[in-house]
């Protein structure tokens, strides 16, 4: 339906506005610990302007403008235009574009880009999912003790932090180690490619998680909730994903 190449020229044309620093450093805060700079709007801009010229016919709904009323029944992109606004505000250069497209509230492409490893991340539905062009699959390991797992903290929601760190101590006891990037896309494509197990963080927004759930799930990967079950679009959720074993025992044996 989409122009795979054209759509992933579009995001890397955007993610050039990663180096204004001025603009990184023009912040409006949104709630607490949550912000936005002029590099988020920007992107979000250019892209959002970029895709209805192209598929005019799609819907739009992007993190900067809260479209959340925007029917998720039809075709929509779903659009992070920077995944780790708070690592960008600090130039610690762990932040990515992340942009995904639903049918009738099904991922069917996910797109993630870091610019600044130039690594492009992408799936099709059936079609596998590819690292700068070449396939890429989950980690094949089956126990914790082989894996390096990522957590995510829910910055914006510190009252739950006593309850998290006790299940991330639980974990870190059993796996090789833990890591934190502050990049939900990140994680997951970092998943999909097998550099890690596992990853987990409770109450994403979609924006966070669509591209990344086709992308694991291409690459023969699972995104679950906290309960076990698939992961489903809806506007907020818990994710845990891993390859078919790590992502079970997150579940089942940490979360649920």
């Amino acid at each position: 339906m989409i122009d795979i190449l054209k759509v992933q020229q579009i995001v890397r044309e955007a993610a050039k506005l990663f180096v204004d620093r001025q603009a990184a450093n023009q912040i409006k805060v949104k709630g607490k610990y949550d912000f936005v700079t002029a590099v988020d709007e920007a992107v979000q801009g250019f892209m959002k302007k970029e895709l209805e010229n192209l598929y005019p016919e799609i819907s739009f709904m992007g993190e900067e403008d809260q479209e959340t009323k925007t029917d998720l029944d039809g075709f929509v992109w779903v659009l992070d235009p920077v995944d780790g606004t708070t690592n960008l505000i600090h130039d610690y250069k762990t932040s990515a574009i992340s942009l995904g497209l639903m049918k009738d509230r099904e991922v069917i492409t996910g797109i993630i880009f870091d610019p600044y490893l130039d690594e492009m991340y992408w799936a099709e539905k059936d079609k596998g999912s590819y690292l700068n062009g070449e396939r890429i699959f989950v980690s094949d390991a089956k126990t914790m003790s082989e894996s390096l797992i990522a957590i995510g903290t829910s910055p914006y929601r510190k009252n739950e932090a006593p309850e998290n760190f006790k299940t991330f101590e639980k974990i870190y006891m059993d796996c090789q180690d833990i890591r934190r990037t502050g990049s939900a896309a990140l994680d997951m494509a970092h998943v999909a490619c097998g550099r890690i197990e596992g990853y987990l963080e409770k109450k994403l927004k979609i924006w966070d998680f669509a591209a990344g759930t086709i992308i694991v799930r291409e690459a023969g990967g699972e995104v679950l909730d906290y309960t076990g079950k698939n992961r489903t679009m809806q506007l907020m959720g818990d994710v845990v994903t891993g390859n078919f074993y790590i992502a079970k025992i997150l579940a089942k044996e940490y979360l649920s």
